[in-house]
């Protein structure tokens, strides 16, 4: 049970990158007045959880009324996760993509802010969505196994919100180049995990 719950975290800190989430954050937010910022990190926190719960309840429900079978998914997710982290490792980290595009925006308005692109894509990325489905599988896991991934997901998005309330600490510590290292460290990881998934998700088609 340890080892899966490591197993869960370290996928999900991966694919939520908590970290690189943080340049993002203070990008966006350097004209804000400190209450503001607070306002900004628990809004897209909350949102981000909000559309990760949805895809944990709902995500494989939708893959079965379109008759997806869920190997496939489990294959094809493997391969999005893969594609994801090596953009993490050999592409621009994701501080790097992510502050360029929120650089073409002018935001006036918190809400919208703290939807984008903080919520959605930095923390719920695609590669949070498609992994939290995985690894609730309700072919393959007990409810109870479900809630303990929810748990995990709560707890690495809350870590992240914990990191973005102090973000400007962080960011003098680690600055852009320490959050690029780790964010392709983690997706160096991410890369043999999502191999995993690929590889069991083709056996389990052809043995199924």
């Amino acid at each position: 049970m340890l080892s899966i719950l490591i197993t869960q975290f370290v996928v999900l800190w991966a694919v939520i990158d908590p970290i690189g989430s943080v340049p993002v954050y203070l990008s966006q937010t350097q004209h804000l007045t400190a209450k503001q910022r607070r306002v900004v990190a628990i809004k897209a926190v909350a949102i981000a959880t909000g559309v990760l719960l949805f895809f944990l309840i709902v995500g494989q429900i939708l893959l079965e009324a379109m008759q997806i079978p869920l190997p496939a998914f489990q294959a094809a997710g493997g391969l999005v996760l893969l594609l994801f982290a090596l953009t993490m490792i050999f592409g621009e980290s994701k501080p790097e993509q992510e502050t360029k595009l929120s650089e073409e925006l002018n935001h006036s308005d918190l809400a919208d802010l703290a939807v984008y692109p903080l919520a959605i894509p930095s923390i719920a990325s695609p590669g949070a969505m498609m992994a939290i489905v995985m690894l609730t599988d309700n072919h393959r896991f007990a409810l109870i196994e479900q809630s303990i991934t929810a748990a995990v997901m709560v707890t690495v998005l809350l870590i992240t919100l914990l990191l973005l309330l102090g973000a400007t600490h962080i960011q003098k510590w680690i600055g852009n180049v320490g959050a690029a290292i780790i964010s392709r460290v983690m997706g160096l990881i991410l890369a043999a995990v999502a191999v995993s998934n690929l590889l069991m998700g083709i056996k389990d088609f052809y043995v199924g």
